[in-house]
C-alpha cells in the first residue's frame, strides 16, 4: 500500500469515526471468509457497516476525534463495527459474538463516551430509533382513537335504540 492509499484510508477511517453514533471494536482471530461474510450481511441489514483495517491507520485516524480512547483497544487483528444509529451495531455485533466464539468485543465508543465490553452490551440492550420512534408514535396514537372511539359511541348507541324502535312498530 503507496502512502497515497494509506492516506485515503486514514480519510475514510476519520470520516467513520466522526459521524458514526457507535463503533464496536472486536477481534476476529481465527474467523473464516464465510464468517465475516455473515457479519457484514447482518451489519447491512441493520443499517451499520463493517471495516477491517490496519490498527496503525485507525489510530492515526483516530486523532482529535470524540471516539479517540478507543485506541488502547487497537492491537491484534481488530474489525470495527459502526452505525449512525447508535444502537445498531453494539446490537448486531452483540448476537454475532453469542453465536460466534471466535468473535471477541473489546469494547467501543459511542460519540465521546468509551465503552467496555459490558458497556457495549449495555447499549445493545436499548431500543432501536426506530422501535422508539414506534412506540411514541403509539403513545400519541393511543388517545386520538380513544377520542374518536367516545365521540362515535354515543352515535352508534342512538342508531341502535333508532333500529329497536323502528323494528318495534313494524312488528
Amino acid at each position: 500500500m503507496d502512502r497515497a492509499q494509506k492516506e485515503k484510508v486514514v480519510e475514510e477511517l476519520g470520516q467513520i469515526f466522526e459521524s458514526s453514533g457507535v463503533v464496536v471494536v472486536a477481534h476476529y482471530t481465527g474467523m473464516t471468509v464465510a464468517e465475516m461474510q455473515g457479519l457484514r450481511a447482518r451489519m447491512r441489514e441493520a443499517g451499520g457497516s463493517v471495516r477491517v483495517a490496519k490498527n496503525r491507520l485507525a489510530k492515526i485516524a483516530l486523532e482529535g476525534k470524540p471516539c479517540e480512547s478507543i485506541g488502547s483497544l487497537l492491537t491484534g487483528m481488530t474489525v470495527l463495527t459502526y452505525s449512525e444509529d447508535p444502537v445498531a451495531a453494539a446490537k448486531v455485533a452483540e448476537d454475532f459474538a453469542k453465536d460466534n466464539k471466535k468473535f471477541e468485543i473489546l469494547g467501543g465508543a459511542m460519540g465521546s463516551t468509551a465503552l467496555d465490553p459490558a458497556g457495549v452490551s449495555a447499549v445493545a440492550a436499548m431500543p432501536s430509533r426506530e422501535e422508539l420512534i414506534a412506540s411514541i408514535v403509539g403513545c400519541i396514537g393511543a388517545p386520538a382513537s380513544n377520542i374518536a372511539g367516545a365521540i362515535g359511541a354515543p352515535a352508534s348507541n342512538i342508531a341502535g335504540i333508532l333500529s329497536t324502535l323502528e323494528e318495534r312498530e313494524a312488528a
